[in-house]
């Protein structure tokens, strides 16, 4: 195995596009011959360098008067199926930047995480549509919140991220053996994940002004 000091910074770049694509860190220690001992360390680093906001920005416009965000839950577990963690997840459709994420049971309190953890500036000028989860209903106030059926389209945008998630991070594919055994770098793959999604985003909108995360 290659030794720490003589992993390259191109081959660390690679590291860095490989997180994102559905490839287990055992398959990557194989492509690139290095050791699993080695790439844990490497992730704790680059974990630690994602941004808390998820690199996600306002639109770049001199007066917004509502922001239309659509808020699902995707199911994962960490370590055996009984440990069922919700990840709960919030969309602005003008950008389809994602806002905020929480990680939890499903429940109520989970619902009041996320909702805390949507910007001041978002939350007092949202509409959130959901799906019927109760939760939702529990946590959002009222005049601001609005249950869709599934069929109505209204969640479609999250619905579909929730897909290209489960697709791209190797730890959420339904049959794998690549499930996360700790609840730390579970919520960090994820975070690493969605900052990566809305610095694309930016990037597609040319919206001005963003901070890019370090690689």
């Amino acid at each position: 195995m290659i030794r720490e000091e003589t992993v390259s910074d191109q081959k660390k770049k690679l590291i860095n596009k490989l997180l994102l694509e559905r490839i287990s860190l055992r398959g990557i220690c194989r492509v690139l011959d290095i050791s699993r001992r080695w790439l844990q360390d490497y992730l704790r680093e680059l974990y630690q360098q994602i941004p808390a906001d998820l690199n996600f920005q306002l639109p770049d416009e001199a007066e917004i008067e509502l922001f239309l965000i659509e808020a699902d839950e995707v199911w994962s577990f960490v370590d055996n199926k009984r440990n069922k963690r919700w990840i709960w997840l919030i969309l602005e459709r003008r950008t389809r930047q994602m806002i905020a994420v929480h990680i939890g049971d499903r429940g109520e309190e989970s619902a009041k995480a996320l909702w805390k953890k949507v910007p001041l500036e978002v939350k007092l000028q949202a509409l959130v549509l959901t799906d019927n989860w109760e939760a939702y209903g529990l946590a959002i106030p009222s005049d601001q919140h609005t249950a869709c059926n599934k069929q109505s389209g209204q969640v479609s945008l999250i619905e579909r991220f929730n897909c290209t998630l489960r697709q791209r991070v190797s730890r959420l594919v339904r049959k794998s053996l690549s499930f996360s055994k700790s609840e730390r770098f579970h919520e960090k793959a994820i975070k690493y994940f969605l900052a990566y999604y809305n610095k694309i985003r930016l990037w597609t909108k040319s919206l001005p002004n963003f901070t890019v995360m370090s690689s």
